[in-house]
């Protein structure tokens, strides 16, 4: 019968039992060691080629395809503000499915400039979606989604038995 002991990896290339080892926690130590420099350099290498060598222009295309989101609970809805810079209300999509609000969009922006000199264009495309968990059951019929100066704003009103569920526990000094 094999032990636990017996099919753990105490050194990389290979499976050696605990007692094969003349220090087995050196060793162990070691491997350990080994893989957190690897792990390291894992994440400096993407961190090289990911967002933080992105120039200034690419890294705020980026982050207005990812909108921000704040989402607020009182005791009768659930309050979602979603932040879309430069969007139509024609250009997002929201669902509800399984408790599970979903945000969609696409963002279609051109700006073009003439000089005496020069002609400049810039295009940025892209799409987004966002999705968010309702942890409580909603009355779908009196959702209500507006949108208003690149801001949509989604009321989700609780249900009657979701408004009855609420226990407010009070809090009581030490």
């Amino acid at each position: 019968m094999t032990t636990l002991k017996q099919m753990m990896p105490w050194r990389w290339g290979g499976l050696r039992s605990w007692e094969d080892e003349e220090r087995p926690f050196e060793s162990f130590y070691t491997g350990m060691e080994s893989l957190h420099k690897e792990m390291d350099r894992l994440f400096d290498d993407f961190r090289s080629m990911g967002m933080h060598s992105m120039p200034m222009g690419r890294l705020q295309e980026f982050s207005q395809l990812t909108p921000r989101i704040d989402e607020t609970e009182d005791d009768k809805a659930i309050h979602v503000r979603v932040e879309l810079p430069g969007m139509d209300q024609k250009d997002v999509d929201i669902t509800l499915t399984d408790g599970l609000l979903t945000i969609r969009g696409e963002k279609k922006q051109e700006d073009e400039e003439k000089g005496k000199d020069f002609y400049r264009t810039e295009r940025v495309f892209g799409t987004f979606r966002r999705s968010i968990p309702i942890p409580v059951e909603v009355d779908e019929s009196k959702i209500d989604a507006s949108f208003k100066k690149g801001v949509l704003k989604i009321t989700l009103p609780k249900s009657a038995e979701a408004q009855k569920k609420v226990k407010h526990i009070p809090v009581k000094a030490a």
